[in-house]
């Protein structure tokens, strides 16, 4: 499996974050990439850098619009004479307008945004592209015949929308590696997400789309983020009913019940039939990771890797989230080795 790096991940170096009601350096940060980059080399994995492939691909599920804020974000800023990281102050909530983009950039954020815990400074834009290409190119791996492909992606991607940027993502790479793939000719697509955190902006992308199946395992949004989103009554809307799958779990969760939404997951895939997989990588769900809540010890990762293995389907996997930085790498490497192992047993 081909590992897709970009050393320009390390542009996006958030500063300070609002979580949980309080300011604090931010939990997404640069040494997280490179304790990965670490870990899957010492695992023997061979790295390549992304290939570019433009802003096409990112506006076949990305608003136009929203695109060229996230270029043009930071620039605004400084022309407004101020410095730093850029944080929303006021939102678009749901009594207010939703049609109207303000012209400041105070104004711009808020509509853009949904919280106070995903800063904008000056090398976001180039970080967030740079993960984009990774994701494309880890794709294009698969599409070309690869088995699988991993993208480290950084900063994470499932949170952003269509038209929408928060839990600290910008661009959705999953999505945008879904995309690609289906642009490649497969004609079905399914996105398995295991971050610890709902999958939301993937959800929105692919909402009324019978094409791509979306099925999210996360801490319940009743007491964890982004909390709006990720109930099991979430199904899709128009031709997308029925292909939106939500299993939530209580803070707490350990490997036992975790296996058992994940074989349930993995159901719903098999059902759907698709022609590739994307993984939403996600290792917050580690028992030690400082803002989420489960209880998978780091022996758990080989055999999740090993289980998405038994669906036998060409697989991209994108990075998420993983917020323990020191075994961040371990957990993913883990994942990744025990995909391989098994399927060479396959």
């Amino acid at each position: 499996m081909q590992i897709v790096y970009s050393p320009l991940h390390a542009r996006h170096d958030g500063g300070m974050e609002l979580h949980r009601g309080e300011l604090v350096p931010c939990f997404e940060m640069p040494v997280r990439a490179e304790y990965i980059l670490s870990a899957v080399q010492a695992a023997g994995f061979p790295v390549t850098a992304p290939r570019a492939f433009g802003l096409e691909p990112i506006l076949r599920v990305h608003d136009t619009a929203f695109v060229s804020f996230l270029q043009t974000a930071f620039d605004q800023w400084i022309a407004a004479g101020k410095d730093g990281f850029m944080l929303p102050s006021g939102f678009a909530a749901r009594s207010m307008r939703q049609d109207i983009i303000p012209s400041g950039i105070n104004g711009k954020l808020g509509h853009y945004a949904y919280d106070a815990g995903t800063p904008i400074v000056a090398g976001t834009w180039d970080a967030a592209y740079a993960g984009a290409q990774s994701a494309l190119t880890a794709a294009a791996l698969v599409a070309d015949g690869a088995p699988a492909a991993y993208a480290l992606c950084r900063p994470p991607g499932h949170h952003a929308g269509h038209a929408t940027y928060g839990g600290y993502c910008f661009l959705n790479n999953a999505a945008i590696a879904a995309q690609s793939l289906r642009d490649q000719g497969r004609a079905r697509v399914a996105v398995l997400d295991v971050d610890y955190h709902h999958g939301n902006g993937t959800q929105d992308i692919f909402w009324e789309r019978s094409d791509v199946l979306t099925v999210s395992i996360h801490g319940t949004p009743d007491t964890e983020y982004p909390f709006f989103q990720g109930y099991a009554d979430e199904r899709g809307a128009g031709d997308g009913l029925g292909f939106n799958h939500n299993i939530p779990l209580p803070r707490g969760t350990e490997w036992d019940t975790w296996r058992a939404a994940l074989t349930e997951a993995i159901k719903r895939v098999r059902a759907f039939a698709p022609d590739a997989l994307v993984v939403s990588l996600g290792v917050d769900t580690y028992e030690h990771d400082p803002i989420s809540a489960f209880k998978l010890k780091e022996s758990h990762y080989p055999l999740m890797g090993a289980a998405i293995a038994d669906l036998g389907l060409p697989t991209v996997f994108v990075q998420e989230g993983g917020y323990a930085v020191e075994e961040i790498g371990r957990n993913v490497a883990g994942v990744l080795t025990g995909f391989e192992t098994q399927g060479a047993h396959a």
